[in-house]
């Protein structure tokens, strides 16, 4: 499946938006898609899903300990987190 061998390819340090993957999947319209194969695919395909963010660069986790699990796994790659659980996509945004 191409969703999950993108999300395999993100490396350390740089994240992806849920709409990027689908569209860089061939799509565009398929974000809500992506959200799903990562819920239930990430612990299957050891997929490294704390790197996939929404399009304004936002944690959208809404659990507070999966939350906590996903800002401590950035920020352990060197992902600054800003106030608002953002992420500077200029800097840290991976373009395959």
């Amino acid at each position: 499946m191409a969703v999950i061998s993108i999300i395999q390819k993100i490396p350390e340090s740089k994240v992806m938006t849920y709409g990027q993957i689908a569209r860089c999947a061939g799509n565009p319209r398929a974000a809500r898609q992506v959200v799903r194969i990562l819920h239930s695919m990430s612990e299957k395909y050891n997929l490294p899903w704390h790197r996939v963010i929404n399009a304004k660069g936002e944690l959208g986790i809404k659990n507070p300990d999966l939350l906590a699990v996903q800002v401590f796994a950035l920020e352990r790659e060197g992902i600054v987190i800003t106030g608002g659980n953002r992420v500077n996509l200029n800097r840290y945004q991976y373009n395959p």
